[in-house]
């Protein structure tokens, strides 16, 4: 096999005395076999020392020994960073991820170094010398098979490889092994060992980059752990009324949601914290219906119903988040998204679309819109079909030049205190009251404003007399 390495990391491999032992490993070759592009690339070095090491790349660039008790530098070559690693002995002494007794050993065979590695499909190796894959447990044919398998009873000495799991499975489209989620099973109570930190950042993996999401959430549903996300695992076994949703109960749905995000262009070409806040707010979009759900009769028919779930899903995937550590920056941007999913059931029009826009800040229309088109594409067999009020509200928003950017306030303080108003409150109250007015399409510019204001009955006379002078001043 050949795997397209950069010419500088190349060069180096074949010409530095120290690497004559190195292979490539990990995710870089398990891509290349899945014939994904390569993003990083990592160097694992046999019958070296550290220090050896340390001092023959030195030369080459930048080096960074961050990770030093791990037996790992980073090497900048140009615009990229290549970890070199020297092979390890991990011994598990307590719990957490700190719980290990690490011991760098040069002198380990190729075999033994993949062995502490978490599945068979991580623990390929690749030889720059003569191009050949070495395949110790089989990983290239559970790749065929999209098969996620553990490689041995060090699996269980770090529980975070269970959510591991969940994003591989999500990413690549993998199905666990038999065995691989009965010792998963095996690990429910070791949840408490992990950092919700090192939690968070398997979760962003998996929203940031899966091919099928559902994927990841039937891992950890097989594998017993949908149970340490309440809000989630709330969602199995919820009913939907089956004229609007026939694909079954709620995490059904929620699955079938999430395989539509990465069908959808906007969501893929989209940077990753955007991948990140719309998978997640299509994760939670419909946890208040775990709360929410009921049978009502209605014209002589039993329906079930959720009526104002999507207050109940905002609060519930703000606990959700915040008990995942989930940045402010990020979480800020989902709420709003899951609070607002159910927008295109009201009439879109300009006044509509503007106070969405306000509503949604620091989101987006354009974002919402994902939100909701993953929404109604979750219910097969129906065909996949945007709702026509979703492009309705993308339609309006473009033009009103709102599906990016939340409407910002045209009158503020300086042009009221310019018009003779005092400092204080009623600056204050003038400028929402405007605000609102322009939301509602009052106005569209300054100078409609000050009309605006010239014409309210309530405003100061004096101060309307200098609106009314500084609207003709505009026009002229």
């Amino acid at each position: 096999m050949i795997l397209p390495l950069p010419a500088d990391l190349a060069r180096l491999l074949r010409e530095l005395p120290v690497l004559r032992r190195a292979y490539l490993v990990g995710g870089c070759v398990r891509d290349a076999i899945l014939g994904r592009p390569l993003k990083d690339f990592d160097v694992e070095v046999f019958g070296a020392s550290y220090e050896a090491l340390a001092e023959a790349l030195r030369p080459w660039g930048r080096t960074d020994f961050v990770g030093r008790s791990f037996g790992v530098i980073k090497l900048s070559l140009g615009n990229a960073v290549h970890d070199f690693s020297i092979p390890r002995r991990d011994s598990k002494v307590g719990p957490g991820h700190r719980g290990f007794d690490i011991h760098l050993d040069p002198h380990i065979t190729p075999p033994e170094a993949a062995a502490r590695r978490d599945f068979t499909l991580n623990a390929l190796m690749w030889d720059p010398r003569s191009g050949e894959v070495l395949d110790f447990f089989g990983g290239r044919d559970d790749i065929e098979r999209r098969i996620l398998r553990h490689i041995g009873e060090a699996f269980r000495d770090d529980p975070l490889r269970v959510l591991r799991g969940m994003q591989l499975a999500g990413r690549f489209h993998l199905t666990g092994a038999p065995e691989t989620l009965a010792c998963c099973r095996e690990l429910v109570g070791t949840f408490h060992e992990l950092a919700f930190e090192r939690v968070r950042d398997e979760w962003f993996k998996w929203a940031a980059s899966s091919t099928v999401p559902s994927a990841g959430l039937r891992w950890i549903e097989a594998a017993g752990w949908l149970s340490h996300f309440p809000e989630l695992d709330a969602l199995r076994g919820v009913p939907q009324e089956p004229e609007w949703h026939p694909e079954g109960d709620v995490f059904q749905h929620t699955c079938h949601a999430l395989d539509a995000l990465p069908d959808l262009p906007a969501w893929r070409d989209a940077d990753e914290p955007t991948r990140i806040v719309v998978s997640l707010a299509v994760l939670t979009h419909d946890f208040g219906k775990a709360t929410c759900t009921h049978t009502v009769l209605r014209d002589g028919r039993s329906r079930i119903v959720s009526p104002g779930h999507e207050n109940d899903s905002a609060r519930l995937a703000a606990a959700f988040l915040e008990r995942l550590r989930i940045p402010r920056a990020i979480a800020e941007r989902v709420v709003p998204l899951v609070l607002q999913h159910m927008a295109h059931f009201q009439e879109p029009g300009e006044r509509a679309v503007r106070r969405l826009a306000r509503r949604l800040a620091p989101e987006t229309v354009e974002h919402l819109c994902l939100v909701m088109t993953a929404d109604a594409f979750g219910r097969p067999p129906r065909p996949r079909q945007t709702p026509s009020a979703v492009e309705a509200i993308r339609r309006i928003a473009n033009r009103l030049d709102l599906a990016r950017s939340a409407p910002q306030p045209l009158l503020l303080g300086r042009h009221l205190l310019a018009l003779g108003l005092s400092p204080g409150k009623e600056i204050g109250r003038w400028t929402h009251a405007a605000f609102e007015a322009q939301l509602d399409g009052r106005f569209h510019d300054l100078n409609g404003a000050h009309a605006w204001l010239a014409g309210h009955p309530d405003f100061p006379p004096a101060a309307a007399a200098r609106a009314a002078e500084t609207t003709s001043e505009e026009r002229g």
